[in-house]
């Protein structure tokens, strides 16, 4: 089970070959390199919301053409990423790198470009400070432009809501979810006995979010593995367990939905959303038939309070041979006007303070999801996180370690005692 990005519109991971894009848009940064043509190879995954970008860059820029991959889920381009590191080739000029390996590439940190060597330091105080932070490796290397981060609401169904007795107002429903993971899943439990179908999609993403809500995760800040005798995540671990096992959750396999169905047909109720997953239900919807009809809404809530998920990083390979035009453009594609029109074309929600201010400002109603501010709820949201450390393994424990037990647990083929003991027996086969 993969806990990362997945793109938009499910048909859009079929292909990760690369696309080289035709510009179309208008001005609006100078020639980088007024000599002959350049080409910039770019590697993103999921949801980033690139491809108008690229287009105006390259309008901008007509010396310049940018070829674009963009890889299904996170987990698949962390694969990809330390395949081509291990072989010595094949990195394009610019890596987005996934906050939840991050660790894993500070490990490496030295096969990406020292970005203070390209004038980042003059941007650091555009960043929450945590962000900037987090791309600083070991020696004092900054080896990454930010993108997003992944403040966390509710998406929730309103007529399944309704249907249950319960409020679908969104600042009722916030009330109503107001209080930590027993709020959640007491509200959940009502539901389920009132309605016989799911509260969420599935335990994965839950865990998930749960984990990366606390202060220490699956490692602890100073970098000391952190999950066996750990009695916080144990007592979460059980809180979900059961939720789990009184039917709240409805199975679904990790990045699938039934091809978007399950959003239609009502086969779960409430989703856990960080900003980039807002374009996740829109284009799963979609995918299945739905839209905004179907009634999907966003509330200003979370249990137990400011949680992150998520973020991302662009990175220059020290194997380009066009690191300084590289620079430019993650510069550019990471300055806070476009993270807006990022945020406009994707959901992820702005890592530079400029861009918060601005949607938190000028609230913009979403149409998919009820008119609901979108902005003005996730920059909310945003207060008072600070991203978990992530180490090495971070997202091999996730995916890798707890993702088996969790679906053996959705499938009733383990209790909550038999997830923990396979996860934990996992983690010492998986990572020692």
């Amino acid at each position: 089970m993969t806990f990362s990005r997945r793109t938009t519109v499910t048909s859009a991971v079929a292909g990760a070959a690369a696309l080289a894009l035709v510009a179309t848009g208008c001005a609006t940064t100078e020639t980088p390199d007024a000599g002959g043509p350049v080409e910039i190879t770019i590697t993103t995954f999921g949801t980033f919301g690139y491809d108008d970008l690229y287009e105006e860059y390259m309008d901008a820029n007509p010396n310049v053409t940018i070829t674009a991959n963009n890889i299904d889920t996170g987990g698949n381009a962390r694969t990809d990423t330390f395949t081509k590191l291990a072989a010595g080739s094949g990195l394009s000029d610019i890596v987005a790198l996934e906050e939840g390996w991050l660790g894993a590439i500070m490990e490496v940190s030295d096969n990406f470009v020292d970005l203070r060597d390209y004038g980042i330091e003059d941007r650091a105080g555009d960043w929450v400070d945590w962000k900037y932070e987090q791309a600083t490796d070991p020696n004092g290397r900054v080896i990454g432009y930010g993108t997003d981060i992944g403040p966390e609401g509710i998406c929730y169904n309103g007529p399944l809501f309704e249907a249950a007795g319960l409020p679908s107002d969104r600042e009722e429903v916030a009330a109503l979810l107001d209080g930590g993971w027993d709020t959640f899943f007491s509200v959940g439990q009502d539901y389920v006995d009132s309605t016989g179908k799911a509260w969420y999609d599935h335990s994965g993403f839950v865990w998930n979010a749960m984990v990366n809500q606390l202060e220490e995760g699956y490692y602890t800040a100073d970098g000391e593995l952190n999950v066996d005798g750990n009695a916080e995540l144990k007592a979460r671990f059980d809180q979900l367990a059961a939720a789990t096992l009184g039917g709240q959750s409805a199975a679904q396999a990790a990045w699938d939905w039934n091809g978007g169905q399950s959003f239609v047909d009502g086969t779960f109720a409430t989703f856990v959303c960080p900003g980039w997953m807002l374009g996740v239900v829109q284009g799963n919807t979609e995918a299945g038939g739905g839209d905004a009809s179907t009634g999907w809404d966003f509330a200003d809530v979370f249990p137990g309070g400011a949680a992150n998920w998520g973020g991302a990083f662009l990175a220059v390979s020290e194997t380009s041979e066009v690191k300084e035009e590289a620079a430019k453009l993650a510069d550019w594609l990471t300055q806070p006007e476009q993270q807006i029109k990022q945020f406009e074309a994707a959901g992820t929600f702005p890592s530079t303070i400029a861009a918060q201010e601005e949607l938190a400002a000028n609230p913009t109603p979403n149409a998919f999801f009820n008119d609901a501010p979108v902005g003005s709820i996730l920059a909310g949201r945003a207060e008072g996180v600070v991203a978990q450390f992530k180490g090495p393994d971070d997202s091999l424990i996730q995916e890798n370690v707890f993702g088996p037990p969790l679906q053996l647990l959705d499938r009733g083929e383990l209790d909550g005692e038999g997830a923990w003991a396979e996860a934990l027996r996992l983690l010492n086969e998986l990572v020692g």
